[in-house]
């Protein structure tokens, strides 16, 4: 899923991740996913490029049609000054208005929620993949930890066979 360069190069714009929310897709069902920009300042943008940040307690909220990712944690720039930021600080992210009037919706509904899974570098820009999810269970996980597993098996059996 390679972007190419607005500037008609042809060149595909490389995608690094800097941080990915595993524990989201083992305890929720993701129903959809949505690409946003994210409103940084300079000192969050150095952090993320030396690869710091975590998405362990992080969320997304929508206020009066705005979408924010809250507490995503991005530790201060080591080489920062005073006017470093605040590490668990609010942030904007940016999204088409249809889209989020969209989510909002669905996120009325019950047991849904947004969270973001994923933050990486597309170009010289941040993006963060949200996703729309409901709760799994416990024997939902349990089964998909199972199906794995023998999945797992199947693939070694086919390997030791083909020697």
């Amino acid at each position: 899923m390679a972007a190419t360069n607005k500037k008609g190069s042809g060149k595909p714009q490389e995608r690094r991740s800097v941080a990915r929310n595993r524990r989201a897709r083992h305890d929720f069902h993701i129903v959809s996913e949505l690409e946003c920009g994210i409103a940084l300042l300079g000192t969050e943008v150095k952090s993320l490029r030396g690869g710091q940040c975590s998405l362990q307690e992080a969320f997304v909220r929508i206020d009066d049609g705005e979408l924010w990712l809250m507490r995503a944690h991005i530790p201060e720039y080591v080489f920062g000054n005073a006017m470093n930021h605040e590490p668990l600080r609010q942030r904007k992210l940016l999204a088409h208005r249809s889209e989020i009037r969209k989510w909002e919706k669905l996120l009325k509904e019950r047991g849904t929620t947004a969270v973001p899974l994923e933050v990486y570098f597309q170009g010289s820009k941040v993006k963060v993949l949200v996703a729309l999810v409901t709760g799994k269970k416990q024997h939902d996980k349990r089964a998909a930890v199972k199906e794995r597993q023998d999945k797992r098996e199947i693939d070694r059996a086919f390997a030791r066979r083909d020697r």
